[in-house]
């Protein structure tokens, strides 16, 4: 039985959740602040945490940025009323796996939560670094640099560089990008991959001759070297 984490200080919320996921046979436990959320997450073995971003305590951002830098690895899946572009970025520059803004529909949460549940390990490169052209990537450290310079990068953003290059010279779909780097369906309705295509573009591209991420109209992008 796969055990999953809520931290929602909506009582009624968090009850009528934890009851339709039991009902479709997942183990699953509830914190009310975002404290007491953050010591159950870093101690128990949990296959899935879903947190709200507003709580009592420290908020669900923070305390994804807390998950991460302590080396949990636990996919998060974000519940919250905060429905923006930029509110979707900050989720997921902390190291949110996917975001479902309220209100939701309960089949939604659990379509979400299924996907998140089964995708595949990230396969990773044995050298430990992937490269195309002057830009590496070092899996290692999580480390960016082109020409030698190093570029500072989000979870996210590192992310999507990362399967960009692994399959550099092929076009990658939104779909495929989403379903990826985000674990999510795409949603049409969504400006999201737009808008990290061009938080890299900036930062390993703008500032260099030799442009690596192209766009395909109407079928993606892709990463070449010309």
């Amino acid at each position: 039985m796969q055990r999953l984490l809520i931290i929602e200080d909506e009582v009624k919320t968090a009850r009528s959740v934890k009851q339709g996921l039991e009902e479709h046979n997942y183990h699953v436990e509830v914190a009310y602040d975002g404290n007491v959320g953050s010591k159950m997450a870093m101690r128990g073995n949990y296959d899935l945490i879903i947190s709200d971003i507003i709580l009592p305590g420290i908020n669900g951002i923070e305390l994804c940025k807390q998950l991460r830098l302590a080396n949990v690895q636990t996919p998060v899946l974000m519940l919250t009323a905060l429905g923006t572009i930029a509110d979707k970025v900050e989720g997921f520059d902390s190291g949110a796996d996917d975001y479902l803004p309220k209100p939701f529909e309960f089949q939604e949460l659990l379509a979400r939560i299924k996907a998140l549940l089964k995708r595949s390990p990230k396969i990773i490169s044995p050298s430990r670094e992937l490269s195309i052209a002057d830009l590496t990537l070092n899996l290692e450290t999580k480390k960016a640099a082109r020409e030698g310079v190093e570029i500072e990068l989000t979870a996210k953003e590192f992310a999507l560089l990362e399967y960009f290059i692994q399959n550099k010279n092929r076009v990658l779909s939104k779909v495929e990008i989403a379903d990826h780097v985000w674990g999510i369906d795409f949603d049409t309705g969504t400006n999201v991959i737009e808008v990290y295509v061009n938080y890299l573009r900036k930062k390993i591209d703008r500032d260099f001759e030799h442009k690596l991420i192209h766009t395909q109209f109407g079928m993606g992008y892709i990463m070449k070297e010309k």
